[in-house]
């Protein structure tokens, strides 16, 4: 099964000649798409036939420049994210249905204004929340710019998320080299995935809905931020929330009628329900996870609406479509916040179709560009460390120590792998097919209703302490890295090849499950650095994961209760579950089992789970490395604040999509009271 490729004079990709009787383009354009002979031209044509998508680059082809020649069996690992043909053909089949409807192009390039109230750099959960609130006032007139662009067709299928991040939607970024951990990752970095299209990574991210614990924001009062509390807090949670979940929660923790709709009555495996009696054995309850007592086992809450991906697209952006007073701007690059001499911000410089374009504010600029791009666009702004500024030869505006400070993460470890009976656990290659995507775009049901494999969660206490306060997430994935043969799982977290083929090659396409424990309350912290004062640059993101002893220590404690849970009755008996205890390569020397072993293990495993946070951090004055104060206004500045996940002092025990979207709706508030807008009371 030989490949040829040639290059293209054009900058489009092209089908390639086919020598033998398959052939498969190792090139990243072509992503590893296995094609037969005679195949090639339908396929072709089944995806041009898919309105405002072209895949033909995706679809048997090269890039210009690409010439390779090699042998590939099925099944063999490619270098980037492959699929067989059938699968293809069913995801093109799954966006036949979806091209066309509810499909927006957020372009209004051609209704600018020359001034704006307030201009939204972002729009991810925050962002996107943030300017729909604004544009609720219709004397206020607001833009709302996005470096990517609008969210693909398979965006709305929740089974389809894996393979958005390393995609043309994801910034892409890596980690700089780890001193500490990433032992097993190619260069010891690992990608760093943030959205960048319209929705930011509400759009790609795994729809977990958890808030974090009551004292994540008691912490943040005390530290001398008034208003962050958990009963204040709690009130835009509810605001935001449209709760459809099983559970009889009333309302005292859940909203009805927001935005944003939270299930967990989805499509699952039976290993879910193992999950969760296991939980049962161990002394545990099961818990609503956004509810009083967060310790304990959960079925997972998702933002999804109807079998469809929640995103803020849909619960912000599609409604505030009806407010003339809001425009969007996508592929909206900004690439500096423009400054007067009196240190106010009166608007932004961004790149838009090849043009340098530049767009005005009366009232303030609304930094929502994330835990790294609002560092990184402060600082090519002059608003930073006066030193690292200077440093990249950037005139100084305004010192400020914090901006890029205090990147904080969850560190997680996806590698504890068990497997199990044939037919229990969620399988790719399984479920990939034109019968069940059918049945998803008849019903909005089956396994394509779900994210691929999420589907429980649980919290505990890896030691003494508060013992409502959980320094543990665990992340059951009725999959593992091993099951799709390397395909999706390991592109996203980034083994080395070489490792991945020595300790999971054993096991391709096993069927078994993950148990990923997550640092809710991490020591470690790091930073968020320029690479030059080019702001197409990508900036140095240095998590320092694991510099902290006790983070080390907490994971042991989490490995441990991994296996607990895999060596319960409700697991072994059932589903025949049995721990790979393989040695983990680089972990020899170490006694297998022992804490040192595990120790070893994390330093090797252990990575993001893609939730940067805390770069521009909330603080009172006192605190030489606040970037805003409690109102989310850039200390030093005027007509300037940030309102993303950069803001939290610390980051919370939870995923950050419902957090940020909390964000995003309290600084709405404040905006409208610092105006001098009524605004709605909450409850």
């Amino acid at each position: 099964m030989a490949v040829v490729c040639k290059a293209s004079k054009k900058e489009e990709y092209t089908p390639v000649k086919i020598k033998q009787e398959e052939t498969v383009c190792p090139a990243q354009a072509c992503g590893g798409v296995l094609v037969r002979l005679g195949e090639v031209k339908p396929l072709l044509t089944i995806a041009r036939r898919v309105g405002g998508v072209d895949f033909r680059r995706k679809a048997a082809c090269c890039r210009e420049g690409d010439v390779g020649v090699g042998r590939v069996e099925e099944g063999t690992m490619t270098h980037f994210p492959a699929l067989a043909l059938p699968q293809i053909v069913s995801r093109l089949l799954a966006l036949s249905f979806l091209s066309g409807v509810g499909h927006y192009d957020f372009d209004d390039s051609h209704k600018l204004l020359p001034q704006y109230d307030f201009i939204v750099v972002g729009s991810g959960s925050a962002g996107s929340a943030v300017a729909a609130r604004l544009a609720e006032v219709p004397e206020w007139r607001v833009l709302l710019l996005e470096s990517g662009g609008p969210p693909p067709p398979e965006a709305r299928v929740p089974g389809f998320n894996s393979i958005l991040m390393q995609s043309e939607y994801d910034w892409n970024h890596r980690t700089v080299p780890q001193k500490y951990g990433l032992r097993n990752y190619k260069d010891n970095a690992c990608p760093f995935p943030m959205g960048r299209v319209v929705g930011g990574s509400s759009v790609i991210n795994w729809m977990m809905y958890v808030r974090g614990n009551r004292r994540d924001y008691d912490q943040w009062n005390d530290l001398g931020n008034p208003g962050w509390d958990y009963n204040t807090v709690l009130k835009y949670f509810k605001k935001a929330e449209d709760y459809r979940g099983t559970r009889n929660v009333g309302t005292e923790y859940h909203g009805r009628g927001g935005p944003l709709v939270v299930d967990d009555k989805r499509w699952r495996t039976p290993l879910s329900r193992g999950f969760l009696k296991a939980g049962l054995e161990l002394g545990y309850n099961i818990v609503d996870p956004n509810g009083p007592e967060q310790i304990g086992f959960s079925a997972a809450d998702l933002t999804v609406r109807n079998g469809e991906r929640g995103s803020v697209v849909e619960s912000y952006l599609r409604p505030a479509l009806a407010y003339s007073n809001l425009h969007i701007v996508s592929n909206a690059h900004v690439t500096q916040i423009l400054m007067d001499d009196h240190k106010r911000a009166v608007g932004v410089r961004y790149e838009h179709r090849g043009k340098v374009r530049t767009a005005l504010t009366k009232r303030e600029v609304v930094l929502s560009a994330g835990a790294v791009g609002s560092p990184q666009l402060l600082m090519v702004s002059g608003i930073g460390p006066a030193e690292h500024l200077r440093q990249h030869g950037i005139p100084v505006v305004l010192d400020l120590p914090g901006v890029g400070h205090n990147l904080q993460d969850h560190p997680s470890i996806f590698g504890l792998t068990w497997l199990t009976k044939r037919g229990s656990s969620n399988n790719l290659n399984r479920w990939l097919n034109p019968r069940n995507i059918k049945n998803y775009f008849k019903t909005r049901e089956g396994p394509l209703s779900v994210p691929m494999a999420l589907e429980g969660n649980a919290w505990s206490l890896a030691e003494e302490g508060d013992p409502h306060w959980p320094d543990l997430q665990f992340l059951f994935m009725a999959s593992t890295p091993a099951l799709d043969g390397g395909v999706y799982f390991n592109d996203i977290i980034g083994f080395r090849r070489d490792f991945f083929k020595q300790y999971y090659g054993s096991i391709l396409g096993h069927e078994g499950y993950n148990i990923g424990p997550m640092l809710t309350r991490p020591k470690s912290r790091g930073t968020v650095r320029l690479r030059s004062r080019n702001p197409h640059d990508r900036p140095l993101i240095d998590p320092n994961f694991l510099s902290h002893p006790d983070d080390i220590n907490t994971f042991v404690r989490g490995i441990k209760f991994v296996l607990a849970i895999g060596n319960t009755t409700a697991m072994r008996h059932e589903f025949g579950s049995r721990f790979h205890d393989q040695v983990l390569p680089g972990c020899e020397k170490e006694l297998y089992g022992s804490d040192d072993y595990w120790a070893c293990y994390t330093r090797h495993m252990a990575q993001t789970t893609f939730h940067p946070s805390s770069t521009c951090k909330m603080a009172p004055s006192s605190d030489p490395y606040g970037v805003v104060d409690h109102r989310l206004r850039v200390r030093g500045a005027s007509g300037l604040r940030v309102v993303d996940a950069s803001i939290m002092p610390v980051i919370v025990s939870g995923n950050l999509n419902a957090p940020s979207i909390m964000i995003g709706e309290r600084a709405a508030d404040l905006i409208k009271e610092d105006w001098n807008i009524p605004i709605e009371p909450l409850g």
